[in-house]
């Protein structure tokens, strides 16, 4: 078992001290253009006061005297000054570009800032120097007190969003792309890494899904570099507690990022102390991770000295009082703050206690199964949470398909969004908890069909709020898809069908971005139709997950396949019972696994005659949930209730699911003449 951080170390014995705003004191200096310029920038075309991070460049003496001023006040955590160091946020400055900012529409712009060698080599420069500038002084204070100081390396939100459009008439549209966005964030990372950064702060998250672009490049950087540091993650919300562009609550926020295993999670900026004490007991329940929280000096006030309302002793009285609800494992401030106002902070909760928490022992693993008996909950989420207790089944929408939809498919093909859209908004308001798209037809281009469905779809409230079920038979639009999600989806699917390197190739993918997955029951050896198969499959596809994936268990979901009865084949005829009985062995065998499956399949023979099928879909559904299914892909709006189902009709269709009868097919197919051309729901 890897070695237990000191900084977690810390956060359990008492309260860790964070700094303050780097920006707010950098004014207090008086510094000028010409300071920021120099002589290194001193042509540059555009203003370049605004651009904080390029301090650590052109004033290292004053940047230096400010984090001494900050440990000094009692600062057990100091930030790098790389609030904006990325190509991306340095492009502001010193690209010219005439478009207004935000409607750029050319798909090469930001390709070719990413690619800026100029851009590049600055960022890499501001982030190591800030990195070795707070190292330096972190270890110079350590030295002299005995006491160790952390540097973090601060990871800033962009002046880009991958959640919203910035065309109002094109809502569909992004300035930027989540591999461009991760390509600047990884040069990032690997800087600060460079410079001696003890953790990384991926701070002030107002754009989920940015965030999530900075948490995939941390594990890549991780994965390819050898090197793991602890994870920070703190976002910033608004008054009704949600993140500022995404509006994803917070708990929803939390269930996307929580794969991460971060040291701590937290709340800043946005709002002042005041406002933040609900949100922060909301995230201080629900997160196993050190709880965080650095507010601003209060609202903004230019007749300030600080340009913030409060002053160091109601910052320190305000965090007093988290401190005593037991909420918090690391004070602090953000804008407005000053190392007086971090003072009076570190004396106020000097030898309170910390929140309890349990932390991870690991950043590489899931710990083994729970011995409890009591099956862990599904968490996912949209722009709000979802949570799926044992017991409870889930629906899955299966109307924005375009294999089982052809007029979905008729409007994909077209072009037609906005009329596709609706056909989410219909699946949700009858009821779906979650929204399965798949865009796997020839004549469409699966990658580009679906991006720009989910983009638009994030732009929908009311359509936002649920999960979104990626699914394609190509991995290449699985990753499209799951590169647009801000909450916590699903990814439809994965098998050993290309065997056991692919599926833990593709099992690490889906786990670096935080869904679940369903897993077929489809091998080397083809797909599974019997019992036997279906269990032999994903016991095996289990262990593979769960001991050397480290696969959270109760994110795994089993399509044991519905497969089509009444074909006339006798060999067909045991397929739904083959899938209740395995259903049944997994919920028992393969703890806090899940079950789902495509309800639709089992009564292809009958296609053409809703009402017969809608009558099956009920009863296969009022079995294999007894058994233990916990969800099913299925048309929300069209099931039929059990106890509604024609006794007749019940008899015939239990007969034939559940092989009751040798002759229950024929006798089936022969009452089904009676409703040929009679509407379904």
């Amino acid at each position: 078992m890897p070695k237990q951080h000191p900084l977690q170390t810390l956060l359990e014995n008492r309260i860790a001290i964070i700094d303050g705003a780097m920006g707010t004191t950098i004014r207090t200096y008086g510094m000028t253009e010409a300071d920021i310029r120099g002589t290194r920038f001193k042509d540059s075309k555009k203003d370049l006061l605004n651009n904080g991070d390029l301090f650590s460049l052109t004033q290292p003496k004053m940047i230096c005297d400010i984090h001494r001023r900050f440990l000094e006040a009692g600062a057990d955590i100091i930030e790098t000054n790389t609030f904006g160091a990325t190509n991306i946020t340095q492009s502001e400055f010193f690209v010219d570009d005439p478009r207004e900012h935000g409607g750029r529409k050319d798909p090469d712009f930001y390709q070719k800032i990413i690619e800026d060698r100029f851009l590049n080599d600055l960022a890499w420069e501001i982030n190591e120097q800030s990195a070795r500038q707070c190292r330096e002084w972190a270890d110079r204070v350590a030295n002299a007190d005995g006491r160790r100081r952390f540097v973090a390396g601060a990871i800033g939100p962009l002046t880009v969003s991958l959640s919203n459009s910035p065309d109002a008439d094109d809502a569909g549209f992004r300035v930027v792309t989540f591999d461009q966005v991760k390509a600047a964030y990884i040069d990032q990372i690997r800087a600060l890494i460079a410079g001696g950064s003890d953790v990384l702060l991926v701070e002030t998250i107002f754009d989920s899904l940015n965030a999530k672009a900075a948490l995939v490049a941390i594990r890549e950087v991780f994965d390819k570099d050898g090197t793991e540091l602890p994870v920070m993650i703190s976002a910033a919300v608004g008054r009704g507690g949600e993140t500022m562009i995404s509006a994803q609550t917070i708990e929803a926020f939390w269930t996307a990022v929580k794969h991460v295993n971060p040291l701590s999670v937290g709340l800043n900026c946005s709002l002042g102390p005041d406002l933040m004490y609900p949100f922060l007991a909301d995230l201080s329940e629900k997160s196993s991770a050190a709880i965080s929280c650095y507010p601003n000096a209060g609202l903004p006030n230019p007749l300030s000295v600080t340009g913030f309302d409060l002053e160091p002793a109601d910052m320190a009285r305000y965090l007093n009082g988290f401190a005593q609800g037991g909420l918090i494992n690391i004070a602090g401030g953000c804008c407005g703050n000053t190392p007086e106002h971090i003072a009076a902070i570190a004396r106020a909760l000097e030898g309170k206690p910390p929140r309890g928490f349990s932390g991870k022992a690991s950043h590489a693993s899931v710990p083994a199964v729970s011995a409890t008996p009591t099956p862990l909950p599904l968490r996912l989420s949209g722009s709000q949470p979802f949570t799926q207790q044992d017991g409870v089944y889930l629906m899955i929408g299966e109307r924005t398909n375009v294999a089982g939809s052809p007029k979905f498919a008729k409007l994909i093909k077209e072009g037609n969004y906005e009329e596709a859209v609706s056909v989410a908004r219909q699946q949700v308001e009858n009821g779906a908890n979650v929204i399965d798209i798949c865009m796997d037809e020839g004549m469409i281009d699966g990658v580009a069909a679906m991006s720009r469905y989910l983009s638009l779809l994030a732009s929908e409230p009311e359509v936002a709020k649920v999960p979104f079920m990626v699914d394609s038979s190509k991995w290449e639009v699985i990753e499209a898809g799951i590169k647009c999600l801000q909450g916590k989806g699903i990814v439809n699917s994965i098998s050993l069908k290309e065997g056991e390197d692919r599926f833990r190739q593709n099992a690490r993918t889906v786990l670096k971005y935080g869904a679940a997955v369903v897993v077929m029951a489809f091998d080397e050896q083809g797909q599974a139709a019997t019992y036997d198969e279906k269990i032999r499959i994903c016991k095996r596809a289990y262990g593979i997950l769960v001991d050397e994936v480290g696969f959270p268990p109760e994110d795994i979901i089993f399509d044991p396949n519905i497969l089509t009865v009444a074909t006339g084949m006798e060999e067909h005829n045991n397929y739904a019972l083959d899938f209740i009985n395995a259903t049944r062995w997994i919920k028992a065998n393969l703890p806090h696994a899940k079950v789902s499956g495509g309800v639709s399949n089992i009564s292809f023979s009958f296609r053409g005659n809703n009402k017969v099928r809608e009558a099956m879909h009920s009863a296969f559904l009022y079995h294999a949930i007894k058994a233990g299914m916990d969800m099913g892909i299925v048309n929300a709006g069209m099931l039929e209730v059990y106890e509604e189902i024609p006794a007749e009709l019940l008899e015939m269709v239990e007969d034939v699911l559940l092989n009751r009868r040798d002759d229950a097919t024929e006798r089936l197919v022969d009452y089904a003449e009676k409703f040929k051309g009679v509407a379904g729901k």
